[in-house]
């Protein structure tokens, strides 16, 4: 009698949630990593990651992976929205109009450029436009294979200035690490200080558990990154009407 042939369990399927993202994140690889200092006019919105190749101490195990054209480890990964793309907007080519990814990489450069102990010569970029649907996917992916220490441990590098909400807001953990941004210093001290942010960098490179961050500053910073992401869109949006 003739042997029943095995069923393939777990059959490849290309348009997987996961290998959908797995490409994005893998075509955002392939792109040449340009100075973040340097770039010039980008068209559209999509996804990024940056790179630090600098002396700052505590990010050596990054700059050690990104030295000699590598690029491997970024430390910060993000994603711009079009015009539309957080209301629902089912615009034709929607993702390729529009100045969202070039602005929001000349505010991160503006950021590093205000810090005291960071240089923007020392960071690097690779950016995709991408469909505007795949977008949050995309970002997603990066965040869960490269981890970046700025997404996963010092939170605060993608705030914009709070405005009204200053008097009641604190110190982000990446302006307590990095000082110097303008708005930052209307804020109130936060409750970490530098060396509490440089011990959790610290153990997250050594692969040790993170020390929490206290709940007065780790609730609302959660918020004020959605809120920034917002507001950058939408700064964006009005650039291009």
């Amino acid at each position: 009698m003739a042997k029943k042939s095995k069923t393939r369990a777990g059959a490849y399927n290309p348009l997987d949630k996961f290998n959908l993202a797995k490409s994005i994140e893998l075509e955002l690889l392939s792109r040449t990593a340009d100075s973040l200092g340097s770039l010039s006019d980008i068209s559209g919105a999509g996804v990024y990651a940056i790179y630090y190749t600098g002396p700052f101490a505590a990010y050596a195990p990054l700059t050690k992976a990104n030295t000699g054209g590598k690029f491997s480890k970024p430390i910060y990964v993000g994603k711009a929205i079009p015009k539309g793309g957080r209301k629902g907007g089912l615009a034709n080519d929607l993702a390729s109009t529009g100045k969202a990814l070039f602005d929001r990489l000349k505010q991160h450069a503006s950021s590093i450029n205000e810090a005291a102990n960071l240089e923007l010569k020392d960071f690097f970029v690779r950016h995709l436009v991408v469909d505007d649907i795949w977008i949050p996917l995309g970002e997603n992916m990066l965040i869960e294979t490269f981890q970046p220490v700025w997404n996963r441990v010092i939170d605060g590098f993608g705030n914009k200035d709070p405005g009204q909400r200053r008097a009641t807001q604190y110190k982000s953990p990446w302006d307590i690490l990095h000082p110097g941004r303008e708005f930052a210093k209307k804020l109130a001290d936060s409750p970490v200080t530098q060396e509490f942010v440089l011990k959790r960098v610290a153990d997250y490179f050594a692969g040790k558990p993170l020390e929490k961050l206290p709940r007065q500053l780790a609730e609302p910073q959660a918020e004020l990154t959605e809120e920034a992401e917002e507001l950058a869109d939408e700064l964006g949006t009005e650039k291009t009407k």
